[in-house]
């Protein structure tokens, strides 16, 4: 026990965590040594002897005027034995030999020692990393597991997963690399960095070194996206009116960009002008291709729609989508492509459908059942003009109309005209329609029907002409 204080210095030194931390853990795991060796209810206390350095174990007993429990109490006449001055409710310690512990409780104390001290040596790796997230570090690989990396860090080691490795890359034992330090998690039981070779935030910190406008200010990175091992978009601009962000970035004869491309084993790289304005930046983001035009669809939901000509439309949506996919990324929003052929087919079949007329399920707004509805689309009626043009006869030959369905058609598409025309007549007094509900009868029409209906509303004000009296 003489020598164990210079053992926790040391080990103090060798894990970097403060001697105090590692002292309270040895204390804890002699506690428990002591408890499972002596098998009694004894209080136990632990000091550390500065004379010796060495640590000295006690069992600690409560001076009471009635003892209840001999292993914990003691009366006040067999304190004073010991220590003179003992008063009621004071304690009383007794040495215990320390060197009686055995190898069984000293294998015990040895692994609370060493949990202690994992738990110490996280939660100080966890301070020392937590504020570098995003840090550009160099590193070299300590070992291979898996399909997993494990990196040394100096004091630690770190972990690069597969997924943070870019497809591009391989690494052997002993190979330098840099990467950004991705998380630090003190919870996990491996290493608590974990670094990344993937994260966009690599390809920002490589273009701070290469570039001494964007480590200054002058130019500032405005967003990244990034898919590893296939292509980068990586948005700047220029807080100089003089300084070309764009040009500043890729240097004389590409000599910046090119470094960070070796960096990345052969990476594509596109540097892109930022721009306030949407409809800019999306032309920028989704360069090499060539934007016709763009049009903005829900600013809210942040939703455009980028049309190209019909050659550069594979440009622009690029291999497997990735081109599209990074600029949306890159600008927070959803892009749809379209060629020229694809928007002029969609315009003409919008053209289209308003030439056919409005649907059938129209009518459902005025007072036609859905089930009746169904049954019309069913037989091939999708309009309100097709249906119009359907006499009584050839309405109740289709499965599930009869007769009083008929009707109920007739009461709705009146209705739906009757709206219509209302709509598109000016503001003047009607009178009560002189023929509201016509019925159908023999074989005409029902839009021949609707049409004197319409005609009755529109000439039914006061006295009925000649004609009607007649007739």
């Amino acid at each position: 026990m003489d020598s164990i204080y210079q053992s926790i210095e040391l080990l103090s030194k060798e894990k970097g965590i403060d001697t105090q931390i590692v002292l309270d853990a040895v204390k804890d795991a002699m506690l428990l040594a002591a408890r499972k060796h002596f098998r009694t209810n004894e209080n136990y206390e632990v000091d550390f002897d500065d004379r010796s350095g060495g640590l000295k174990l006690y069992a600690v007993k409560t001076v009471v005027e009635s003892v209840t429990d001999p292993a914990i109490e003691m009366t006040l006449a067999e304190a004073q034995r010991t220590e003179p001055n003992a008063e009621i409710g004071s304690t009383v310690r007794f040495a215990k030999p320390g060197e009686a512990l055995g190898r069984i409780s000293a294998q015990t104390a040895k692994q609370v020692i060493f949990q202690k001290v994992r738990e110490a040596e996280r939660e100080t790796i966890y301070r020392e990393y937590a504020d570098r997230v995003g840090e550009l570090i160099n590193t070299a690989v300590k070992r291979i597991e898996g399909l997993d990396l494990v990196v040394d860090l100096g004091k630690t080691e770190a972990r690069l997963p597969k997924r943070e490795q870019s497809r591009l890359e391989s690494f052997s034992v002993g190979d330098r690399i840099r990467c950004v330090i991705k998380l630090v998690d003190k919870s996990s039981k491996g290493p608590g960095v974990v670094v990344s070779r993937a994260d966009a935030e690599l390809v920002k910190r490589l273009f701070e070194q290469e570039v001494p406008e964007i480590y200054d200010g002058t130019v500032v990175i405005k967003g990244c996206a990034r898919e590893a091992g296939e292509r980068t978009k990586i948005a700047v601009s220029s807080r100089d009116r003089d300084v070309d962000s764009v040009g500043a970035c890729v240097g004389m004869k590409g000599m910046r960009v090119q470094s960070i491309i070796r960096e990345l084993r052969g990476e594509k790289i596109d540097i892109i002008e930022y721009s306030d304005e949407p409809v800019t930046f999306a032309t920028h983001a989704l360069s090499p291709a060539k934007i016709t035009r763009v049009t903005i669809l829900n600013p809210e939901e942040h939703h455009m729609e980028v049309i190209v000509d019909d050659s550069q439309l594979s440009l622009a949506i690029g291999k497997k989508g990735q081109n599209v996919r990074l600029a949306a990324k890159l600008l927070g929003w959803k892009i749809d492509i379209k060629s020229e052929e694809e928007k002029r087919q969609e315009v003409q079949g919008a053209i289209d459908l308003l030439a056919m007329g409005a649907p059938v399920s129209a009518l459902i707004d005025y007072g036609l059942a859905e089930a009746t509805v169904d049954a019309l689309v069913a037989g091939g009626i999708g309009t309100i003009e097709k249906l119009g043009s359907m006499t009584p006869e050839l309405l109740e030959a289709l499965e599930g109309i009869d007769e009083n369905a008929v009707s109920l058609i007739q009461q709705a598409i009146n209705r739906y005209y009757g709206q219509e025309y209302a709509e598109e007549a000016p503001a003047e007094p009607e009178a009560p329609a002189a023929v509201g509900d016509t019925a159908l009868e023999g074989s005409a029409t029902m839009s021949e029907s609707v049409e004197a209906g319409a005609e009755a509303e529109a000439e039914g004000e006061g006295t009925p002409s000649p004609e009607a009296k007649e007739s």
